[in-house]
């Protein structure tokens, strides 16, 4: 009797097992897709539906641009041109290769959110007023064009003029939604491939 009540017993305990190690292994197209569909687009990354920020990410779009100031940084649009964010280059990738330019890019990197505020601006306006500020873009622009299209900025002559444009957008964000700053994001690339 001890017997018939031990092989049932038995037969639960190993077929988990036995079952496991004759199921087959994934083939090299279920990775493939499982990596495929885990790929969001720029549009998805932008609207934050599916992803927060910390989160390491992979996704895909066309190269637009890359700073010309040590090739760290590259802009990467989604569906459309209002859709752009930056990706910056971490230390393991060191800097873009130039070959990126007006190519799909895949890029696996960390969301970072930056937060325009009075004191970013307050702090800025010290800069351009010391001369100690940072320059980028062309000859002639102030600024990156490329990062003010992300940003979704209005085209200006003077570093003044974008500071006050960013307080008119703040002042408008905090009396619809109560909130007294920007969040702009960019990714932080861990590794990137030309598609």
């Amino acid at each position: 009797m001890k017997i018939r009540s031990f092989i049932p017993m038995l037969l639960l305990a190993i077929t988990p097992a036995f079952v496991a190690c004759t199921s087959s292994p994934k083939s090299n197209a279920d990775t493939v897709q499982e990596n495929t569909s885990s790929v969001l687009s720029v549009d998805d990354v932008l609207a934050q539906n599916q992803v927060a920020p910390g989160d390491v990410v992979i996704l895909e779009g066309v190269c637009t641009h890359i700073c010309k100031h040590g090739g760290r940084k590259i802009f990467l649009m989604g569906s459309d041109d209002t859709q752009t964010i930056r990706i910056e280059a971490s230390t393991e990738v060191g800097k873009f290769s130039q070959s990126t330019i007006n190519n799909i890019v895949r890029v696996e990197g960390k969301l970072v959110e930056e937060r325009i505020d009075e004191a970013y601006l307050t702090a800025w306006e010290e800069r351009v007023r010391q001369q100690t500020e940072e320059k980028h873009g062309s000859a002639g622009e102030n600024g990156c064009s490329s990062e003010q299209k992300a940003r979704g900025e209005q085209k200006t002559n003077t570093p003044q003029q974008r500071i006050e444009n960013f307080r008119n957008r703040i002042a408008q964000r905090e009396k619809k939604e109560g909130k007294n700053y920007l969040s702009f994001y960019h990714i932080e690339a861990i590794s990137y491939d030309i598609q």
